[in-house]
């Protein structure tokens, strides 16, 4: 690949593909009414369901219409773990031609009220169950539908009646018949409230043609095909379990396989064994506890594990292929990309310019090469000037994928788009084979002396030269505060007991300067994350700046 200033991989003929002005609803319907005997989601939560997409088909479409009596309102609020009851929940609200909102019940009250009153939310789909399991969600806020006594309420007969309709009759007929919503495009489809790593919560609002243009473009790398059973532990609220673990099976018929949370990672092997899970999906540091605590054989039905949301620390991918017998794919994807933007493949996709590369689909280190339908720039972070994309520098992307911005709020929309270019805050830059490595988030660097330094690098270093690459938490994190001479100082948390005199010759003899050493060490008693595992950039900055 020679130096350019954008990298693209069919993105304008992909933009044109009329599939991408279809509605979830009309998609969804037709893909399951085709294959009503197929089993679609295998729910372990209390006790092994499963359930067939005709059956789910019938009881989403029953509860639809009960649904319109219950607000009058565009969005409706959801708060479920993956399994059955949040499949049918968020495919009623399409269906019923409103708007799914998947509450993140991690944030705390307060921020919780707050999303609830920017979506303007009267009304929650949940369980009894859960609002005993969430007590400091504010509930009292909206109307609490209790999903599991909706169902049992439904006419029989007419549940039936439908579902023999869907088994007997064209699925494109009987849409039509019902009236299905058909024609959804850049109508709003999902949201999604950012976890506030870096900032509040915002309201990530995705169109039916992000969400369908996403799951297009995941079909056609051939990563997921027909047949495969993915284990979804990812919370609905985060975008890779609304798109890749929730709508990608409904509108391609991969058999998900649900366990409530990625932190039980026991069941999560007991579910891949008990039924031959083939593609495991979670965070490096969900995936840590699993090299340790799992028996190999356990997951001998894994064909490959996905991992994004945080870098991948040096050596862990070749651990897991050696304990496991299991490829190990590292990916690239934000919420306001819907979320999925590049992956490390078994293979190259065919029918678009990629370059030809030695090791085919995947290159260790990088997040893989961008999904067809995308194109990229780099620019200078200082000047916003384009640079040649083997360059680094910040990250623009461009795509079906990307976002319709954030609710209610142009001005930190105009923030991140550049016409119809997505600033993704991400530092990185391509290699002559058109990988694609992630250096660091924008706001994960300090501007020092006139140098640009990534405190996850840093972070990284640190975790070799002490040897903890197989701890299962956090036990650096680098922050900063202001320092009147060099602009800024690294500040490093650190879990256990370390001397700075130890860091620096550490870091020295790794080959780092000194502006790269941090200036102060806080002993905590833990590094702040997320309910996503990633790190807390806030908590970890607001403690890098106390006295």
């Amino acid at each position: 690949m020679s130096d350019s200033t954008v990298l693209d991989f069919g993105e304008r003929e992909f933009q044109a593909r009329p599939e991408l002005n279809s509605h979830l609803a009309w998609e969804s319907f037709i893909a399951l009414a085709k294959h009503p005997n197929r089993v679609l989601v295998i729910d372990r939560t209390l006790q092994r369901r499963a359930m067939k997409s005709g059956f789910l088909l019938a009881l989403s479409w029953m509860l639809s219409r009960r649904l319109r009596s219950w607000t009058d309102r565009k969005r409706v609020g959801i708060l479920f773990p993956p399994g059955i009851a949040g499949t049918i929940a968020n495919l009623a609200v399409v269906l019923a031609g409103k708007v799914p909102v998947n509450l993140n019940f991690t944030l705390g009250r307060a921020s919780s009220a707050a999303c609830l009153r920017r979506a303007e939310i009267d009304c929650i789909l949940s369980t009894e169950r859960m609002q005993v399991k969430i007590p400091d969600f504010p509930w009292a806020q909206a109307d609490v539908i209790d999903l599991v006594e909706e169902l049992k309420d439904l006419p029989k007969a007419k549940t039936l009646a439908l579902l023999v309709a869907i088994r007997a009759m064209p699925a494109k007929l009987l849409a039509k018949l019902l009236k299905v919503p058909a024609v959804g495009g850049d109508a709003e489809a999902g949201l999604l409230f950012t976890s506030g790593s870096s900032g509040e919560p915002k309201g990530v609002v995705l169109t039916h043609r992000n969400i369908l243009g996403n799951c297009l473009q995941i079909d056609a790398s051939g990563l997921l095909p027909v047949g495969e059973k993915i284990i979804a532990n990812l919370p609905i609220f985060h975008s890779f379990g609304f798109t890749v673990t929730l709508w990608y099976p409904l509108l391609r018929g991969c058999t998900t396989v649900t366990v409530p949370s990625p932190l039980e990672f026991k069941k999560v092997a007991e579910a891949v064994e008990a039924e031959s899970a083939t593609i495991l999906i979670g965070t490096p540091t969900f995936l840590k506890p699993y090299i340790r605590h799992v028996a190999p054989e356990k997951l001998k039905s894994l064909k490959y594990a996905i991992t994004g949301a945080e870098k991948t620390p040096a050596g862990f991918a070749d651990l897991w292929q050696e304990t496991f017998d299991c490829l190990y794919f590292e990916g690239y994807g934000l919420t306001e990309t819907s979320p999925v933007v590049s992956i490390n493949l078994p293979h190259t996709p065919s029918g678009f310019d990629y370059p030809e590369s030695a090791t085919d689909g995947s290159k260790p280190g990088s997040v893989g090469r961008l999904m067809p339908g995308h194109a990229a720039r780099i620019l200078n972070p200082d000047t916003m000037q384009p640079l040649a994309v083997t360059e680094v520098g910040l990250l623009l992307l461009k795509g079906p994928n990307i976002f319709g911005g954030y609710l209610n709020d142009p001005e930190r929309t105009a923030e991140v788009m550049d016409g119809e270019w997505f600033i993704t805050g991400d530092l990185a830059r391509f290699d002559e084979e058109g990988y694609l490595f992630i250096e660091g988030r924008l706001s994960r660097f300090s501007k020092i002396a006139g140098e640009m330094v990534p405190h996850g690098t840093i972070e990284q270093a640190l975790v070799e030269a002490f040897d903890l690459l197989d701890a299962e938490t956090p036990m650096f994190a680098i922050g900063a505060r202001p320092d009147a001479a060099k602009g800024e100082a690294l500040v490093l948390l650190a879990v256990m007991d370390v001397e700075l005199t130890d860091v620096r010759a550490k870091l020295s003899a790794a080959g780092y300067s000194n502006l790269w050493i941090p200036k102060l060490i806080k002993r905590v008693e833990a590094i702040p994350t997320l309910a996503t595992g990633k790190l807390d950039l806030r908590a970890i900055q607001a403690l890098s700046e106390a006295e």
